[in-house]
């Protein structure tokens, strides 16, 4: 299927691994020039000359920064001053007790999932705006509108998320621009493999069987009970992303499994 968006260009933040490189990949699949951006050079290297090597007929570039310091946005800025798509896929996770967090602790997720992400599409909408065509996609999580629990700091961001896009989508009325976000649901990257190894590392489990407990004990009630994998998500984004997904702005797109229950 043809997504038209050859020669159109992206910005998929944190996109050296997981969900963020899927959504890169599966964007140069379709014919865009993406943008690669991580904290390290040699991480951002290795996916671009991956990009390269696959999809020849694309432009990929590379800009390492660690996205929640401002010196380094300005980086970003001045090296890629506009852009089509903007995906805000960057962010940080880790299981913690609420009562261990302390105000450093939230302030960082803030910075980090939050801010980062508001701070890039206040620069790059307005140019958005001027040639009438941009999408900018927040990437949340099922943690937004149905916190397990296991990560209160992560999940308050990603509500953050959700607020923040439908208010932006305000700012695009009757405009060729559209600003949304999509909440996956548990999906094995690199991190939430990390986070199995710690969980079951020590148990008594087979390795090939902690998928499937995690998902009956952690996340009973989704309906496909298996972790999404991140090139399901990329292939949404991508969707998302195109010309053709012009009828919906300021939606919060689904894609758990069925792990949040719909109310009819």
């Amino acid at each position: 299927m043809d997504l038209h968006l050859k020669n159109r260009t992206a910005l998929v933040t944190g996109s050296t691994k997981g969900i963020g490189e899927a959504i890169a990949i599966e964007l140069a699949r379709e014919g865009t020039n993406v943008i690669i951006n991580g904290r390290k050079q040699s991480e951002v290297d290795m996916v671009v000359a991956e990009i390269k090597r696959d999809f020849p007929e694309t432009i990929p570039l590379g800009v390492a920064a660690d996205l929640a310091n401002e010196s380094d946005r300005q980086n970003l800025f001045d090296k890629v001053p506009k852009t089509d798509i903007l995906v805000n896929n960057m962010g940080i996770f880790q299981p913690m007790n609420y009562y261990d967090i302390n105000d450093e602790t939230w302030e960082k997720f803030f910075h980090v999932n939050v801010l980062a992400g508001n701070a890039l599409s206040k620069f790059y909408l307005p140019k958005m705006l001027d040639q009438d065509f941009g999408r900018i996609i927040f990437i949340a999580s099922e943690e937004a509108i149905m916190p397990s629990g296991e990560m209160p700091q992560y999940s308050m961001t990603k509500s953050m998320n959700l607020s923040l896009a439908k208010s932006l989508s305000k700012l695009t009325v009757a405009s060729h621009v559209t600003v949304n976000t999509i909440m996956p649901g548990s999906t094995l990257t690199e991190g939430v493999q990390n986070m199995l190894n710690d969980m079951y590392q020590d148990s008594d489990l087979p390795k090939d069987m902690w998928e499937k407990d995690f998902m009956k004990n952690h996340r009973s009630r989704s309906q496909i009970q298996r972790l999404i994998r991140p090139v399901e998500i990329g292939r949404f984004t991508a969707f998302v992303a195109s010309p053709d997904s012009s009828s919906f702005s300021g939606e919060a797109l689904r894609v758990d499994g069925g792990l949040v229950p719909t109310i009819f």
